[in-house]
């Protein structure tokens, strides 16, 4: 398993304000990669998935609800705008047969992983 750099998403984009990144979870079983992510709020159709070079892409956006600006806010911690978030996978993995789920506000990517490359032993010929 090839080693996995925790990279920050400020590390990746140093101008994203970091409330914008969906928080993830990610975890692995003997088959696949999994990753979970908070949607509460946001359209799961309105959500972009994306693995490249075993990198995986979440983009979307909260849509934003009219807000009244009479109202006299103690706080105001809703957040609504775009998202973006980009993680490097574990392993290798076959990102063409990624699935992903919304359920309960929470949305689930089952990412499969590469099957490893076996050595391949080379016989010597001998005279």
């Amino acid at each position: 398993m090839r080693s996995l750099i925790n990279w920050t998403p400020m590390m990746l984009d140093p101008f994203q304000d970091m409330e914008s990144i969906p928080a993830i979870d990610m975890y692995e079983d003997k088959d696949s990669v999994i990753v979970e992510t908070q949607l509460a709020g946001i359209d799961p159709t309105k959500v972009d998935i994306a693995i490249e070079n075993d990198i995986l892409s979440i983009k979307g956006e909260a849509e934003k609800q009219s807000e009244i600006d009479e109202k006299n806010y103690y706080r105001k911690e809703i957040r609504r705008g775009s998202f973006y978030r980009s993680i490097q996978l574990p392993t290798h993995v076959l990102g063409h047969e990624a699935k992903a789920k919304s359920e309960d506000g929470i949305l689930k990517i089952v990412i499969p992983k590469a099957p490893e490359a076996k050595p391949n032993k080379i016989k010597i010929e001998t005279k």
